[in-house]
């Protein structure tokens, strides 16, 4: 609580604010909530996938494919990406096309799990200060009639009432910029690890076909070398 003269505290600022406070309100609970959760998600599922890529290509270069399919086993609850590498492992034997089709699907399966309430924080950031203007509205009418009922006009009804209505603008904005921070931040970090996992599956569709093939994975030219 703010006890100086001419000071408020947040409990004084929401009863300022009128009845689209409450509102207001749970928007901000809800947006806190769903960052909170989903930066939670993808903390806990570890999106990293180049040290799950390099360890299953040298299973597949040694022909250890039961090898590959139990290591990434071991890892799907907390891996994502060894979910999806699970699934290319398991479908080595298809053609390549077949395989990632297979991949496409599950990949899409966790990115939208991962992208799960993405959709609620653009809602909120768009609602929040709507909700907010709605209110200054709602108090500048307030304050016009406060003016058109008064028998002496000052500056004070007006500026009281006018501070009293932006009040809401505030609070509306400051939610409307936490969920398009969080929902910038989260799917910053899924489109990195969407093309980690496109990366990673490409080489490895590539490396099980060479490998089914018997061919040998030819060396890679060096620099400034003229092929003819």
């Amino acid at each position: 609580m703010n006890s100086e003269p001419g000071g408020f505290s947040l409990l004084t600022f929401f009863q300022m604010g009128g009845i689209f406070m409450w509102p207001l309100l749970a928007f901000s609970i809800a947006t806190i909530a769903i960052a909170l959760e989903r930066a939670v998600y993808v903390l806990y599922h570890n999106l990293r996938v180049e040290d799950l890529k390099t360890r299953v290509e040298t299973y597949i270069k040694t022909g250890d494919i039961p090898g590959a399919r139990d290591y990434l086993m071991a890892l799907t609850k907390r891996r994502i990406g060894a979910r999806i590498l699970l699934t290319l492992v398991n479908r080595s034997r298809l053609s390549e096309h077949l395989m990632e089709r297979a991949v496409e699907t599950e990949a899409l399966n966790c990115i939208n799990s991962l992208e799960n309430g993405f959709n609620f924080l653009t809602a909120l950031g768009s609602l929040s200060p709507l909700t907010g203007f709605l209110g200054t509205v709602s108090g500048m009418i307030g304050a016009f009639k406060s003016i058109a009922e008064a028998t002496e006009v000052n500056a004070q009804i007006v500026a009281n009432g006018i501070y009293e209505a932006l009040i809401t603008t505030v609070f509306g904005l400051i939610i409307a910029i936490i969920a398009m921070v969080a929902h910038s931040l989260l799917t910053h970090v899924v489109d990195k690890f969407t093309a980690e996992v496109e990366a990673a599956c490409s080489e490895l569709i590539t490396e099980l076909a060479i490998a089914h093939s018997g061919a040998e994975i030819p060396p890679m030219p060096e620099p400034g070398a003229v092929t003819g």
